[in-house]
């Protein structure tokens, strides 16, 4: 199965501005690819750029799509682990728009096998995965009914973006708690927001609402604060930007500053990756959460292939495309029964852009 060439989209998708700590996003700054092969199929991959926090925008993807695509003409797309060290070998880092191009390998694998991607990664059957559903920074009041709104909707997992200031940040919880009462689930992402002095008096305080866990409470470069930050914090701690890959996976895991994991594939590079940090962390008993950015339902639906393949992906925020999008440029994909998220047995991926959406993006092909 010889690849022939590749279609590049700047697929845009407007938003309603949505707001963490780290900064505010007015459309989903994302990447769609069809690998075309003399197989007479193609394999999509869709990656969301977001810059405050992987580094790349939707133009240095774009180009770097480009210069990919033209690695891989005439190469044989079944050679998964070929084509993906192929990458590697021609530039360090740029996970979120090497995630594209990985995502499109798969999504070709499953269906030259026919089987829908889950099982095409070793899952048997199905799993109940249901997603939270997020809000973003604002005013106390404001995310406390939104919060209301959410929970009238049936959400009973709600993620709360924190990170701006510590002393709002515990108000925050404080009235979106009192809003919704006990038996709501609360997440808290702080997004590297906090410092270390922060962090300490954020989730102390925060003790007392019955968190489920924090993310990412500061930046990656204070990684050697987590130790005494998880032993101090009656909230438990989960590692986002702090782990990109299975190294890192193992790094935290081992100096003892997490209790669970975020796998995102804009961080980790795609599947194949994912796959080992999963790995390390199951080895070690560490459970697993399918995040993502700004991601269409093409995109989110490998997500939920990949949890519902892996049982140590425990935990699901897979809410990316209902996050403020004001389109749904997509064909077949997961659908939502309330807020679980329900996989397609169509063979490989299961998702594809609207040709007619598609016919208003920039493109170029390679």
């Amino acid at each position: 199965m010889k690849i022939l060439h590749t279609d590049i989209y700047k697929f845009s998708i407007p938003m309603h501005p949505f707001t963490i700590a780290t900064g505010t996003m007015h459309f989903a700054q994302n990447t769609f690819i069809r690998v075309h092969t003399d197989a007479g199929m193609y394999g999509v991959g869709e990656c969301s750029a977001f810059p405050m926090i992987v580094g790349e925008t939707q133009a240095t993807c774009f180009e770097m799509a480009k210069d990919f695509a033209g690695l891989w003409k005439g190469k044989e797309a079944g050679a998964i682990a070929d084509r993906l060290a192929e990458l590697d070998a021609f530039t360090a880092f740029n996970s979120t728009i090497k995630s594209a191009f990985d995502m499109a390998l798969y999504d070709l694998a499953a269906k030259q096998a026919g089987v829908p991607l889950y099982r095409y990664l070793g899952g048997q059957g199905p799993r109940v995965l249901e997603t939270d559903l997020t809000i973003g920074i604002d005013h106390p009041s404001n995310m406390a009914a939104t919060a209301v709104d959410f929970v009238a909707r049936g959400v009973r997992i709600i993620k709360i973006k924190l990170g701006k200031h510590a002393v709002e940040d515990v108000e925050r919880i404080r009235q979106i708690r009192a809003a919704v009462g006990p038996d709501i689930t609360l997440r808290i992402d702080a997004n590297q927001g906090w410092s270390y002095e922060d962090a300490q008096y954020a989730l102390v305080a925060l003790g007392a609402y019955d968190i489920e866990f924090c993310e990412q409470p500061m930046r990656y470069w204070n990684d050697h604060h987590l130790p005494a930050l998880r032993q101090l914090s009656p909230i438990k701690l989960m590692a986002d930007e702090s782990v990109y890959d299975h190294h890192d996976a193992a790094r935290v895991i081992a100096a003892g500053s997490c209790d669970y994991v975020n796998i995102k594939f804009a961080k980790s590079g795609g599947i194949a990756e994912a796959i080992r940090i999963n790995e390390v962390c199951a080895a070690q008993g560490i459970p697993c959460m399918m995040g993502g950015m700004l991601e269409s339902r093409i995109a989110l639906t490998a997500f939920a292939h990949f949890a519902q393949a892996h049982p140590n992906v425990q935990f699901y925020d897979m809410d990316t495309c209902m996050l403020g999008h004001q389109a749904d440029p997509v064909t077949g994909g997961v659908r939502y029964n309330g807020f679980v998220v329900e996989v397609p047995e169509t063979p490989g991926i299961g998702a594809d852009a609207d040709e007619a959406f598609l016919q208003t993006l920039e493109r170029v092909t390679v």
